[in-house]
This record gives structure tokens, sequence and C-alpha cells, in this order.
């Protein structure tokens, strides 16, 4: 193994040791063992079939339609005020800001800037163009 997959590695078990990192897999945890959550999860699942389902007829009933589309968004409503729904979204959004930190610092890094000065957050420039995308 090469120097710099040892300091991947060893970087991947830093950041498991990380308490963002215990946070987020205590929280999708919590987040997996709702019932209540997981039944709004596969109701919501459920309505989405529906809903395409039905679009995709011919005779489409505008009422169904409707109904099944104010049905997704009652339960995804649900789904978002749930507290382990919403702790878990906390998490990944953390957890996501860090990984996207690391990733800027290495790929910066691959292209010649200075890993200690480099930014970590990206910013707009307002131009496509020259973008990496959005985080």
């Amino acid at each position: 193994m090469d120097k710099i997959e040892r300091m991947a590695r060893d970087l991947g078990k830093a950041l498991q040791e990380d308490e963002r990192y215990i946070n987020y897999n205590i929280a999708k945890e919590n987040a997996d063992n709702d019932e209540a959550l997981q039944q709004l999860i596969q109701e919501f699942n459920m309505s989405r079939v529906q809903l395409n389902t039905e679009m995709s007829k011919d005779d489409k009933d505008g009422d169904k339609l409707q109904e099944l589309d104010q049905k997704i968004k009652d339960v995804y409503s649900k789904i978002l005020a749930n507290e382990n729904m919403s702790t878990f979204n906390e998490a990944q959004d953390i957890m996501n800001a860090v990984m996207s930190a690391i990733n800027m610092i290495i790929t910066a890094s691959a292209n010649g800037e200075d890993p200690e000065t480099c930014p970590t957050t990206q910013s707009c420039s307002g131009s496509c163009s020259t973008c990496g995308g959005c985080s």
C-alpha cells in the first residue's frame, strides 16, 4: 500500500471516530428504528407509486390525481415533523458539509493549491461555466 492510500485509510478511521460521524450514525439508526416514521415513509412511497401510475394512464382522473398529490404533501409534512427524521436531516447536513470540506481540500491540493490555505466551502461567483457544482 502506498503512502497516499495509507493516509486516506487513516483519514477514514479518523472520520469514523469524529463526533459528527458518530452523531450521524446514531440519528440514522434512530430514524431507521422509528416504526411510525418508517410507516410514514412507506405510505409516502406507495402514494408516489399510485400517483405515477395514475399520471401514466390515458384517462387520468383529475380528482384522484389531486387527492394523491395532497396525500403525498400531507405525509411528507408528517415525515419532516418527526423528531427522529429532523435530527437525522440535521446530522446528515453536518456530515455532508464535512465531506464537502474534505473533498474540496483534496481536489484543491490535486490542482496545486496550498492544502493549508485552500477554501473548504464553495463560493458562488454566479457563473455556472466555472462552477464545480453547488453543495
